[in-house]
């Protein structure tokens, strides 16, 4: 299993994704601090744009507030609703709002972890600088108050929806990227916008079971990263599953714009793992 230290709070960051497709072998991070171990905190599906300004502002008052007495805050996947590539940073205000927002994080010796999700995985090295953020791979091995717990996005993990598994597959090919990357800005964004306007439309549509893990996608995890605990969001259904693998936490997404609220985050610590509601 290739294994990579990362020590929260140090200068030396990888702040972006290699340009190899990523790997199915999880990496490792070994959470390490000098002084008395404070919590982590994961959150994901945010889907951030400015069309959801209750969200951004819920998300706003996490960073500045909520995640002040962290250690670290990890986002896994789907921090924005959509991102097209980082040249979105030199002409879309909201994108660079967001993108200084976060970085308020390590100006307060926060370390930030963002993980690339179904939805923004074309967040480049560009962004991770900007936001002041350390790029993780999905899936990825963390070892924090003495338990190894593999963090994931979770989309990779429905693997009984085979057309999605095949465009995830070319999606995260550097080539496909680069090809996608050329297009004129507008063009990125006019798909990107019929593509959110299609996922509104279907907002009130019952979930397929595709769109869910699978006991099979989840024990080849377990299995592979050799964890007995496991952290990813994508299904929007936050809960805690016992299982003869192992236990299972399943982040909530974000949403206080349309109909009941939602959203919320895990807290690690050494009491152990908890589900919060915001603030």
């Amino acid at each position: 299993m290739n294994t990579s230290v990362i020590r929260a709070g140090v200068s030396s960051r990888q702040d972006g994704p290699p340009r190899s497709n990523e790997s199915t072998v999880p990496a490792e991070h070994v959470h390490t601090r000098g002084h008395a171990p404070r919590p982590l905190l994961f959150i994901s599906d945010l889907h951030l744009s400015p069309h959801i300004p209750r969200t951004v502002a819920a998300f706003e008052h996490f960073i500045l507030m909520t995640a002040d007495s962290a250690d670290s805050v990890f986002v896994l996947g789907d921090l924005f609703e959509y991102w097209i590539g980082d040249d979105m940073l030199r002409v879309d205000p909201f994108a660079a709002r967001i993108a200084e927002v976060l970085h308020t994080l390590s100006e307060r010796g926060i370390a930030l972890y963002i993980m690339h999700g179904n939805r923004d995985f074309l967040l480049g090295k560009r962004f991770m600088r900007a936001a002041g953020a350390i790029w993780l791979p999905d899936p990825f091995v963390m070892t924090a108050f003495g338990a190894r717990i593999v963090l994931a996005h979770g989309d990779a993990l429905c693997t009984a929806d085979h057309k999605y598994q095949t465009f995830r597959r070319l999606a995260r090919w550097r080539a496909a990227q680069l090809l996608f990357l050329a297009w004129p800005l507008r063009w990125r964004q006019a798909l990107a916008e019929r593509m959110r306007v299609s996922s509104e439309a279907g907002r009130t549509r019952p979930p397929s079971p595709l769109y869910d893990v699978t006991t099979k996608g989840v024990a080849a995890l377990f299995k592979a990263s050799g964890t007995t605990t496991m952290i990813h969001g994508h299904t929007h259904k936050p809960a805690c599953h016992q299982g003869r693998e192992g236990t299972r936490w399943v982040l909530p997404d974000w949403d206080l714009d349309h109909g009941a609220r939602r959203g919320g985050y895990l807290r690690v610590d050494a009491e152990g793992i908890r589900a919060l509601p915001l603030d």
